[in-house]
């Protein structure tokens, strides 16, 4: 009778365990040359941004001798003159045009974009995808080939030089991005609140500006910075029909344009600090803004992705 066969566990090859920590070790190694990188990367990107925006502030409290003389050096007098020249000659004006003009631009904007955006994400209808993509298109059309028939358009409507005028090109151009921006956002939101404010008797009005607006919150306040980022720096809409039309027509400069009349000006007369003082008065609303909602507009980027 033969013996009976004992089984025996497997023993591991040493050389198998021997590798996974060096694995391991491997893994963490690339990490951390990883992590090292990006936040290098990181640190040279914040650095090409806040080392201009330092320079242009400091310039402003310099004289034009100091400028010539060393662009970086460090300022000797800082007295706030400067900017109350700035603003007398002209950059308050340019200042108090473009508020009016983005005061109702970018609220309807807003308005428009987000029921546009709204009917598309939450209602099947014939032609629902066709409208989106259009709005889509609209996105990738550049400004520059449609300013000539745009001009003739507004000047049909009797509009250059107007503060309506620009506030409807505006609301125009920024509407495809608002619509491609929310649709998004308004297809995470959940259906089930929808229809029980449909069921409770709700019309689809006030479903939508009492129940589905509110909970898009973050992502109006992130689109909404947006649009007052892009129109707040739009230049070539502006000088297109922002230009007076007669010697009796009044100049509506916006800021941007004002910066350029501001900056030919010092052809003739040097007062460079002035011209930065300018850009700085210009500058400041746009980073405050920012700074101020930069986590909402974190969440309203990255809610979508969450949901």
């Amino acid at each position: 009778m033969s013996a009976p066969i004992k089984e025996t566990a497997a023993i591991p090859d040493q050389r198998s365990v021997d590798k996974r920590p060096a694995r391991a070790g491997e893994r963490r190694g690339e990490g951390v040359v990883l992590n090292a990188f990006s936040h290098g990367f990181l640190a040279v990107w914040a650095l090409l941004i806040v080392l201009p925006l330092l320079w242009l502030v400091l310039s402003s409290f310099k004289t034009d001798a100091q400028i010539a003389g060393s662009a970086f050096g460090w300022p000797e007098n800082w007295s706030f003159d400067v900017f109350t020249r700035a603003w007398e000659k002209g950059i308050g004006d340019y200042f108090l045009n473009t508020v009016i003009v983005l005061a109702f631009s970018v609220p309807l904007t807003m308005l428009f974009g987000s029921m546009a955006a709204y009917v598309l994400a939450r209602y099947e209808f014939w032609g629902n995808r066709l409208l989106y993509y259009f709005f889509v298109a609209g996105a990738m059309f550049p400004v520059f080939l449609a300013l000539v028939p745009l001009f003739f358009m507004v000047k049909r409507l009797d509009m250059l030089n107007t503060y309506q005028g620009l506030i409807l090109v505006y609301v125009a151009y920024s509407m495809p991005f608002t619509v491609f921006f929310m649709h998004a956002f308004f297809r995470t939101l959940p259906t089930a609140v929808f229809e029980a404010s449909i069921l409770d008797g709700a019309s689809h009005t006030r479903t939508f500006f009492q129940v589905m607006l509110p909970m898009a919150k973050p992502g109006l306040i992130s689109v909404g910075i947006f649009n007052t980022l892009g129109q707040w720096n739009q230049f070539i809409l502006p000088t297109v029909l922002m230009q007076p039309q007669s010697g009796d027509d009044p100049e509506r400069y916006v800021l941007t344009q004002g910066l350029i009349q501001l900056q030919q000006q010092q052809g003739y007369a040097t007062d460079l600090p002035v011209l930065f003082a300018g850009v700085t008065i210009a500058m400041i609303p746009m980073l405050v803004v920012y700074l101020s909602f930069q986590r909402q507009v974190q969440a309203g980027l990255t809610s979508a992705t969450l949901k």
